[in-house]
Order: C-alpha cells, then sequence, then structure tokens
C-alpha cells in the first residue's frame, strides 16, 4: 500500500487510477493524516460484497436459544 501526500496525488493522479486498476491501493494524506484510499474497481466490488455482521448473524443458522440471555442490568450509573 503506497501513501501520498494530497500535493502529490493532485499531480500525479493519473499514475494512481493506472496503479489502482492494477491493485495497487494509495492512501491519500493531508497533514500527515490519512484521509482517503484509492482502490481499484475490481477490489472496491469485491470489498462491496462482504455482508454485514447482521446479515452474517441472520444467515447463520442460530436458533434463540444457542445465545446466552443478554444480562438486562444497567451497565453504569452515568450522570449527565
Amino acid at each position: 500500500m503506497r501513501t501520498v501526500q494530497l500535493r502529490e496525488a493532485k499531480a500525479t493522479l493519473s499514475a494512481l487510477v493506472d496503479g489502482a486498476a492494477k491493485g495497487e491501493t494509495a492512501v491519500i494524506t493531508r497533514h500527515g493524516q490519512a484521509r482517503a484510499v484509492l482502490v481499484g474497481v475490481d477490489e472496491w466490488n469485491r470489498l462491496r460484497r462482504v455482508p454485514s455482521f447482521g446479515r452474517l448473524l441472520a444467515a447463520s443458522g442460530l436458533e434463540e436459544d444457542d445465545l446466552p440471555p443478554r444480562d438486562a442490568s444497567p451497565v453504569r450509573d452515568a450522570a449527565l
């Protein structure tokens, strides 16, 4: 994974896009902090198809009695 500053990303956008199309991910930083990630369309589509945690649980085949009962006691006393 390549890390580039925003200024460099602007100047070399075509090369970054070509690299992303070949599977080379680029993290774009601003003031030293990661702000965006450039990935190719194939990688984006692969990541987009990952099911949510809720869908994974729903498809797991677990029955209601398979899980331990939930503790309904308050977590802590929070005075706001």
